[in-house]
């Protein structure tokens, strides 16, 4: 299902970037920590351990989905975004290019280090709008191209 939305998006659009793989991090821990709380379930019963690894691998093989459904990109109308697994999760936002007001990147040694940015999309006229991403691969760049596009955009004089 994820490569039809990723050719959907390179039909329609250019993709920027992806969650990156500090975004894994918390999911990682709760493993860790279910790998324990497993091991006390096994103290009470069998069934209660079933229950546990369950819930926990259904809670797990979800986030993970989610996280690989973040996809950033841009055509020729604006910058969006894609995310969502579950039919009434899934869905689009964005800001036009008429609208936007730049785009910019949290700068901080971890991002540098971790090559995992932080990065917002602005809207002119209201903050709801806007798009907010954290932990996303190459997002120095996607910002670089966002940014770039708007101002040729402007320099045509494309956008009113």
């Amino acid at each position: 299902m994820e490569e039809d939305n990723a050719t959907d998006i390179a039909a329609h659009g250019t993709l920027l970037c992806r969650k990156a793989w500090t975004a894994y991090v918390g999911i990682t821990l709760f493993a860790v920590v279910m790998v324990f709380m497993l091991r006390l379930a096994f103290v009470y019963s069998e069934l209660a351990a079933a229950a546990v690894l369950i819930i926990s691998a259904l809670i797990i093989i979800y986030k993970v989905m989610v996280i690989r459904s973040v996809q950033l990109y841009y055509d020729e109308v604006g910058v969006w975004l894609y995310s969502g697994v579950l039919p009434w999760a899934k869905g689009v936002q964005g800001v036009k290019w008429r609208d936007m007001d730049e785009a910019t990147f949290v700068q901080s040694f971890w991002s540098w280090a971790l090559r995992s940015y932080t990065i917002r999309v602005g809207h002119r006229f209201t903050k709801d709008s806007e798009i907010v991403l954290s932990h996303m691969a190459r997002g120095k760049d996607a910002v670089a191209l966002v940014n770039a596009r708007h101002q040729s955009l402007i320099r045509d004089g494309q956008l009113a």
